[in-house]
């Protein structure tokens, strides 16, 4: 059964929202869809600029937001609602139905709130039950996948998602412990990452859990995956001059959503040494700007979560 979450002003604090608001511009009469609810931040600045006069869609997968989004939907003017499913599969759904959006946000990584609850499993921080999930509904947590993963897997996870240097080591540890006891909470898992690792390791930059998490966190809830889904769902679903801002939190994520706009500025796909374009391809997609946008001093003095994120913007072209 969920906890009671009840929600309050601290619990979230939208990173780059000045930025997001600038670079999506909602008018009246838009139709928002917020892709990654969480508290409701984003939404709430978002909703503001349309007036009262337009529509804003939430998704979440989580079920805890349900109370941040009666309290927004509350004390907004505009026609809103929340659809509960992973945010990927959710958008295709939409964009095969017909819906269409002339702004879509993507708030990638774990919010605020799953961070800040012990019992989500999500923070190496606090001894919890090992669980990570997005949806608590999901049958696969991170406890099944530490504990039933072979070390070869277990060696690529944290390799491919957390780019840790002790991948290999810290996999047959883990396996070795499991021999003996499963894994259950964090607090187990923290301590045999941690002797895992050459004292130098231990006492370097961030905590030295912090790669083998985030790796088990990408893994258990697809997030990669559902990155590389949502952006073809999304740009379906943007009308002409639509606008698909994306934030990101790590290097992997930032370089999906990179290489999604380059492809779609990119138009013509014949090879390079073709005289003239056969292909006829137009670009579908113009970045605006062509840069990343990363949070300003200020803000990371104010909140530090924000240090690594990443906001790439693209304005919608034609029809594709």
């Amino acid at each position: 059964m969920l906890p009671s979450v009840l929600p309050t002003e601290s619990d979230h604090v939208p990173v780059l929202a000045d930025e997001v608001v600038a670079a999506l511009a909602p008018r009246p009469g838009e139709t928002v869809v917020d892709a990654t609810f969480g508290a409701g931040g984003h939404s709430s600045l978002l909703a503001a600029r349309l007036q009262g006069s337009g529509k804003l869609i939430a998704i979440d997968r989580d079920p805890t937001v349900a109370p941040f989004f009666e309290r927004f939907r509350r004390g907004t003017g505009v026609k809103a609602r929340l659809l509960h499913g992973e945010f990927s599969a959710t958008l295709e759904q939409l964009a095969a139905n017909g819906v269409r959006a002339d702004v879509v946000l993507l708030d990638l990584g774990v919010s605020s709130m799953q961070l800040d609850r012990p019992e989500r499993g999500f923070s190496y921080a606090v001894d919890a039950p090992l669980d990570m999930r997005m949806d608590p509904s999901a049958e696969y947590s991170a406890r099944e996948l530490v504990n039933e993963a072979d070390e070869r897997d277990l060696t690529d996870i944290f390799k491919r998602y957390g780019e840790e240097r002790y991948a290999r080591q810290v996999a047959r540890a883990i396996v070795r412990r499991r021999k003996q006891q499963p894994f259950e909470r964090t607090g187990d898992l923290v301590e045999v990452v941690e002797d895992a690792m050459p004292a130098p390791a231990r006492f370097g930059e961030g905590h030295p859990a912090k790669r083998v998490f985030q790796a088990l966190r990408i893994e258990v809830n697809d997030e990669l995956g559902a990155v590389e889904r949502a952006l073809p769902a999304a740009l379906e679903m943007l009308r002409p001059g639509g606008r698909l801002a994306v934030i990101s939190f790590h290097s992997l994520e930032d370089r999906i959503v990179k290489q999604f706009l380059r492809r779609q500025e990119q138009g013509c796909t014949c090879p390079p040494d073709f005289p003239v374009c056969i292909c006829g391809s137009e670009p579908v997609m113009r970045a605006t700007p062509r840069r990343a946008i990363r949070p300003s001093a200020a803000e990371v003095a104010r909140n530090p979560r924000a240090q690594s994120a990443r906001l790439r913007v693209g304005t919608k072209v034609g029809d594709g």
